[in-house]
């Protein structure tokens, strides 16, 4: 919370607190020097605190009178103290809203290559944290701002709004981003986001959510390069638990994301080496430990556990498996970012 709406709120609270301390030296004063009833005593209060000009229960007598004064010109400091306090408050409480809204969406113009999360519930949330946790930057766009305040920090920026539109997507630097991950619950609103964001970029790598296996083809022509169906990938995970045990908790321990666990890591082979080479020739093996147990040529065509003397082509990628400390190594033999 900003430290400003922190001292604001301490203010608040002191004028609630002298409201009621009033209100019982009102109360407790009436009481004993005129010997009202409690609620007559709390009824003069309430009328002398708020000048209200009523007519008071019983004719005062001197000292009552000295003591009504008393309470009028200290009511009238005390209440004008705590409406002075709200209404800075709630002033100050918008524009600080409107100067956050600003700043971040002065951080998110100075994006570029980012990444686009569309919808902040289950699987947004999910994509956020392996994302932040790999240092890549990002930008969430929800229409609930509760949900963001709620489960969200200062540090993330979001973009308030309807996803499927237009203009939010190109508040979000659309057009500068390079991955958009579109996770709304709603199949229909996935393929408008689609079809939307494909038209800006034509370049952006689209990741899909899909709830129905009906709107897998529809989202890959709508533009999508690739579509996950949660239910699909959880049902198919417990069924590998029964069938293959060992094997899904030994895949279950691999970490791809984070800068200290990391057991996998995909490379362009441009990192590696100036020249083109073989696998065999790279020896990672033996300069970092990592083993190769992945090719993904230009085309974009995968091989598992190539052979050693597979020929390097320009604009492929290897995937490397080893212990965090090897890919550390890995990662800086070869100034890997």
């Amino acid at each position: 919370m900003n430290p400003l709406i922190k001292i604001f709120r301490t203010k608040i609270y002191t004028a609630i607190f002298l409201l009621i301390l009033l209100v019982g030296i009102g109360v407790v004063g009436f009481k004993s020097m005129s010997y009202y009833t409690w609620i007559d005593a709390l009824y003069m209060t309430v009328i002398t605190i708020t000048t209200v000009g009523f007519k008071e229960v019983h004719p005062l007598d001197d000292a009552t009178k000295i003591f009504t004064i008393f309470l009028i010109l200290t009511s009238v400091i005390i209440l004008g103290y705590a409406l002075s306090v709200i209404t800075e408050y709630i002033l100050s409480k918008n524009n600080f809203e409107e100067l956050k809204q600003k700043k971040m969406q002065k951080k998110i113009d100075s994006l570029k290559n980012h990444i686009i999360i569309c919808g902040y519930g289950r699987n947004g949330r999910q994509a956020a944290r392996k994302l932040f946790a790999y240092n890549k930057p990002f930008v969430i766009i929800e229409k609930n701002k509760e949900l963001v305040d709620k489960t969200g920090n200062e540090e993330t920026p979001f973009v308030l709004g309807n996803a499927s539109e237009d203009d939010t997507l190109l508040q979000a630097g659309i057009d500068r981003a390079s991955c958009l991950i579109t996770a709304l619950p709603n199949d229909a609103d996935n393929l408008f986001i689609v079809l939307s964001a494909r038209q800006i970029n034509k370049d952006i790598n689209i990741i899909s959510r899909a709830s129905q296996e009906t709107s897998y083809k529809k989202l890959k022509l709508a533009g999508a390069n690739n579509v996950i169906l949660p239910d699909k990938i959880g049902g198919d995970h417990m069924a590998s638990l029964v069938v293959v045990p060992g094997l899904m908790e030994f895949v279950d321990n691999l970490s791809i994301v984070g800068k200290s666990n990391i057991n996998i890591e995909e490379i362009a082979v441009e990192k590696l080496t100036k020249e083109i080479k073989t696998i065999k020739d790279l020896d990672l093996r033996k300069k970092t430990g990592c083993s190769v147990i992945g090719y993904k040529d230009e085309n974009g065509e995968y091989i598992v556990n190539p052979e050693a003397d597979l020929d390097l082509a320009p604009h492929s990628k290897i995937i490397v498996l080893g212990r965090p400390e090897q890919i550390e190594v890995l990662n800086s033999v070869y100034n890997i970012d």
